[in-house]
């Protein structure tokens, strides 16, 4: 027998036992362990910061995570699954520093790296009970008790071991570069680390005049947004395809481009004094506008060519799309600047200091921060005492900020260790080609692109919480030794034992140089996605310990995380495996969008614009916020506005619904001692024919969208036939249930029902693990659902042909309750007729006829290919869609549609030879006929004769009456299969008509013995303004 349900189901608490019967059972591990080593699915789980709490974006993420190896798990996969944190880097650091009130790397040093450090790691996971708590919540299974730290000794040393491997192919090297840097942090960052924290910044431009050395008066006008380099600059470029011109104004000459002449009319006017060829520009020396750059013997290139400064140079960089045509070039601050001076043999020259602070050599702005706008406005000010200021504007931008601590960044010249991206470029592409991405667009579009024109990996950190580079170098020779174990560092130092690889633990030890000189350690760290890019070969500790584990799970089956990673994780991961072991590191990967506001700003916790997670899952339950998320374009790269209502929708039409239909079946059959057989082979009731064919074809359908790593397809699919289930099948089949006999056509009922019921619970168990839980347990009296084998398609019950028919048959009932809802008549009201109009070749059953009279409630079905007096479809060609596919023939496709020269068919509009999509025609219609209402899409079209005559009339207020007995008996408490006597009474003569004619047939429907008419204390109601007094009574 089954368990009672619980008809008013507190989902949340409901949940909280699920929980608890997880933990007592250790059903997690049960489900793990019960497969075998030998079947894996290897999932790698990206380390998240424990340094704040999780937000929607972690959710979706988790339950991306969470349904696939589930799903897997259930196939019969051994799929181990271990988080992960990311302990190092600036996240970190940043942290402690606000706590240490620190606005600078000056102040960490001296206060002291090792308690500084010391401190970092007691902050690693600050929130790591907080996650927990909600990823136990949401229903997530995962090993966070013997997660890897990114900190770890063990983790750390498998990094050098990375670090180690990519310098012995020769694919690390040491250079001298401009990157992006954050004068707060007081690092280089890395280019992808760029793209993840750009916002809009105001700035000043200024355009800025040079004047040539050997033409006085004569001035090449230069713009920039960033008058804090001016005081680097050493050159000035132009493209020598360019066109440029001279411009008079004032006894002066102007140089720029022709192209952007325009823009300066009112600054120059437009008296051209002649076009010049920007090839004829280049080699013309011009005069420094200020006089700090001073000649140095040694700079940090390794060229030894004569430095020359203050010339005009070549730069293919050089467009016309904004400023004058003409790049100022400063070297020390701008990637292009640093080449082409380099290329130029234009000399070197770095006023800025590590702080992002002008040094001594600029002493009119030392010590002040270039990022700061006083500094800038200063710089503009002195400009413009000179007269060097043609044109200053005030703009918006978007420009990079440090990832982690919000500052502006800027570009400058610094030495760092690189991976060579640029060696095995075409390897790192065609790996990529090799992987799954969800969706396509994301790995074969923007990641392929990315990785085409990703530059060097700049891998070093000037900071102090994380992974030191594994390099030692002479201070004698220069020679770099570098290390990729502990051993191998241990046996350099004489066997002296290291326990900690932490900087300030090994930062004064010394190696012996063959020259005889002493090697001392860099001091950079690790850029903390080389760590967690590092995370296939440190998590396990590999090549040290479980090799045989690395080799039979790498590459990883499935990773999935967000958008943003394809800067980050993604890039990382691709990268190391590919130079490493040249291939892919994870073979299927899903990509989720932004979580946004409801109104569609950033979620913000100062603006407080969206509700806290931990209070929604405490309301709905986390099953519903799981399904709403996954059935979100959010699964595919998409941002998803977060909407309250949306997950209380999920609450209403799937976790109610099915929670209602499997309270129906629990119900009925725990009435009439049904006991579950084997399940049904060939269906002789048409309806149970139909839901298991509906059910195979959905097993089928869900199991090739989870296949593909297609969340939201598969919660299509399980919306859809719960929907048939328990909306047509089980309303359909309800007189089976109700009827007193147990013949084997209420056995066939039941046994089909609670197939569905057992086979959905697997299907959902994924996407809903409470429900399914729950509902599958007490179905099945087996321990779990989640140590269950998935569905096994069953072909032979798929019956595509009354698939189609029930389909057409659902919709022409949903369409003829649309046009009662237009015309505010109620579905008791019956009608006398209603017409389907449709051009293809399905027929409905008398059955199915049936069906549709029952459900719309009238008298009589027509079918009709068309009637232009009750209809006209009108069809449009929406010429933005099938444009782009049908290029110049879609003129002639659009003729012959507003001609009417097509065909309508189930799987589009066929004109001539083509078939046109759906998506690529409008289809509209319009009623010709005050008597009919009309609904239906480009298939089927249903026409409602809304006339209602007095017999109709009445027959609805007899069908009114059956919905008020039926009210009173929940009223009343009584059971399902209790009989009753109920009385009546009224003056109404028109409500004595009815009560009287249709007598047996409100008895039939409600379990009536018998209608007493006449007085009675019962309760009044009103009945289409008639009123009237009703009692029911258990007999």
């Amino acid at each position: 027998m089954f368990k009672k349900i619980n008809q008013k189901q507190n989902f949340p608490e409901l949940e909280k036992n699920i929980l608890k019967f997880w933990k007592n059972k250790n059903i997690f591990k049960k489900s793990v362990e019960a497969r075998p080593l030998d079947n894996t699915f290897s999932f790698y789980d990206g380390p998240p910061f424990a340094t704040g709490t999780a937000h929607y974006g972690h959710l979706l993420a988790g339950t991306m995570k969470d349904v696939i190896p589930r799903f897997k798990t259930m196939q019969g996969y051994r799929v181990e699954r271990v988080w992960g944190w990311d302990t190092h880097g600036l996240p970190i650091e940043n942290i402690v520093e606000q706590e240490l009130d620190f606005k600078s790397k000056t102040q960490i040093k001296e206060y002291g790296i090792d308690k500084f450090n010391e401190k970092c790691e007691t902050k690693v996971l600050g929130y790591a009970e907080e996650w927990k708590k909600i990823v136990e919540m949401t229903g997530r299974w995962v090993d966070m008790e013997n997660a890897y730290l990114t900190m770890d000794k063990e983790y750390m040393e498998s990094v050098w071991w990375v670090f180690k491997s990519l310098w012995d192919k020769k694919l690390i090297y040491e250079g001298h570069k401009v990157m992006p840097y954050c004068p707060r942090c007081a690092t280089s960052l890395s280019n992808f680390e760029l793209g993840l924290g750009y916002k809009d910044k105001r700035d000043k431009a200024i355009t800025v005049k040079f004047e040539l050395e050997e033409e006085q008066g004569t001035y090449v006008l230069a713009w920039t947004t960033t008058p804090w380099t001016l005081p680097g600059n050493l050159a000035l470029a132009v493209n020598s395809k360019i066109d440029y011109v001279k411009v008079k104004k004032d006894n002066e000459f102007y140089i720029l481009a022709k192209d952007r002449l325009a823009d300066y009319a009112e600054e120059l006017g437009s008296d051209t004094e002649e076009e010049i060829k920007g090839k004829a520009l280049i080699g013309k020396k011009y005069k420094p506008i200020f006089n700090f750059y001073q000649p140095k013997a040694d700079p940090p290139r390794a060229d030894k060519n004569p430095k020359k400064a203050f010339e005009i140079v070549s730069g293919d960089f050089v467009s016309t799309e904004s400023g004058t045509g003409v790049v100022h070039i400063a070297p020390a601050f701008g990637e292009n600047d640093y080449l082409v001076a380099k290329e130029n043999g234009i000399d070197f020259f770095m006023p800025v200091d590590d702080l992002g602070n002008f040094d001594v050599d600029v002493p009119d702005y030392a010590g002040k921060s270039v990022i700061e706008l006083e500094t800038n406005e200063q710089i503009i000010k002195d400009l413009e005492k000179e007269g060097k200021v043609v044109k200053g504007e005030n703009l918006v931008h978007s420009y990079p900020h440090c990832w982690r601590c919000d500052t502006p960044l800027i570009y400058r010249a610094v030495t760092s260790f690189f991976v060579d991206v640029k060696k095995n470029r075409d390897r790192i592409l065609n790996n990529n080609k090799k992987i799954h991405w969800v969706p396509e667009n994301i790995g074969k579009g923007r990641f392929q692109n990315m990785l085409e024109g990703a530059p060097d990996w700049n891998i070093s950190r000037q900071r102090f919480w994380g992974t030191p580079l594994p390099v030692w170098k002479c201070e004698k020779c220069d020679k770099a030794q570098v290390f990729g174990s502990i051993a191998e560092l241990e046996e350099n130092l004489g066997n002296k034992k290291v326990t900690n690889l932490h900087l300030h633990k090994i930062q004064d030890l010394e190696i012996s140089c063959d020259c005889g000189g002493k090697a001392r350690l860099l001091g950079d760290v690790l850029d903390c996605w080389f760590e967690s890019g590092s995370m296939p070969y440190a998590s396990i500790h590999y090549p040290f310990e479980n090799k045989e584990k690395f080799e039979r799970d790498f590459p990883a089956d499935f990773i999935a995380e967000g958008i943003d990673q394809t800067r980050g994780w993604f890039n990382s991961l691709l990268i190391l495996s590919s130079n490493i072991f040249s291939k892919e590191s994870f073979r299927n990967v899903i990509v989720n969008g932004t979580v946004l506001a409801e109104n569609g700003q950033k979620m913000s916790k100062r603006l407080k614009n969206y509700p806290d997670p931990l209070e929604m899952v405490h309301k709905f339950g986390a099953d519903a916020m799981r399904f709403y998320l996954m059935d979100s374009p959010a699964v595919r790269a998409e941002d998803l506005r977060f909407s309250e209502k949306g997950v209380d929708e999920v609450v209403k039409k799937i976790v109610i619904t099915l929670w209602n239909t499997y309270s129906f079946f629990v119900t009925y059959a725990s009435i009439d001692e049904f006991e579950p057989k084997k399940s049904i082979e060939k269906p002789k009731n048409k309806m149970d024919h139909w839901v298991l064919s509906e059910l195979n074809s959905t097993v089928k359908n869900v199991t090739e969208s989870l296949e593909n790593f297609e969340l939201n397809e598969a919660t299509k699919e399980l919306a859809s036939f719960l929907d048939n289930l328990s909306n047509w099948y089980v309303r359909r089949s309800r007189r089976r249930f109700w009827k007193s006999e147990n013949d084997a056509d209420k056995n066939e009922a039941y046994q089909t029902l609670y197939d569905c019921l057992v086979t959905y619970s697997k299907l959902l168990a994924p996407y809903m693990p409470f429900v399914a839980e729950e509902i599958y347990k007490n179905l099945t009296g087996e321990e779990s659902v989640h140590l269950s084998d998935w569905p096994k398609i069953n072909e032979k019950l798929i019956d595509e042909t009354i698939n189609k028919k029930m389909a057409r048959t659902r919709a022409i009932v949903n369409f003829g309750l649309s046009a009662r809802s237009k015309q505010n008549i109620k579905v008791r009201q019956p009608l006398s007729k209603i017409i389907i109009f449709s051009d293809d070749d399905i027929k409905l059953d008398e059955d199915l006829i049936q069906a549709v009279k029952d459900e719309l409630n009238v008298k009589e079905i027509e079918f009709k290919k068309d009637d232009p007096n009750i209809v006209e479809k009108i069809v449009k060609l929406d010429f933005t869609v099938a444009g782009p596919k049908y290029g110049p023939r879609v003129k002639e496709i659009g003729k012959a549609v507003i001609e009417g020269k097509y065909e309508i068919t189930e799987n589009g509009v066929k004109v001539g030879k083509d078939l046109i999509s759906y998506e690529e025609v409008l289809v509209n219609f319009k009623s010709k006929s005050e008597e009919y209402i009309v609904e239906g899409d480009g298939l089927v079209l249903v026409a409602l004769d809304i006339n209602i005559t007095e017999e109709l009339k009445q027959e609805g207020i007899a069908r009114d009456v059956v919905r008020i007995v039926q009210d009173l008996r929940k009223k009343a408490d009584l059971d399902v299969s209790d009989r009753i006597n109920i009385s009546l009474g009224t003056d109404s003569e028109i409500l004595k008509k009815v009560f009287e004619k249709y007598d047996a047939y409100i008895r039939k429907e409600t379990l009536a013995e018998k209608i007493d008419l006449g007085k009675t204390d019962g309760e009044e109601v009103e009945i289409e303004k008639e009123t009237a007094t009703i009692k029911v009574e258990k007999v």
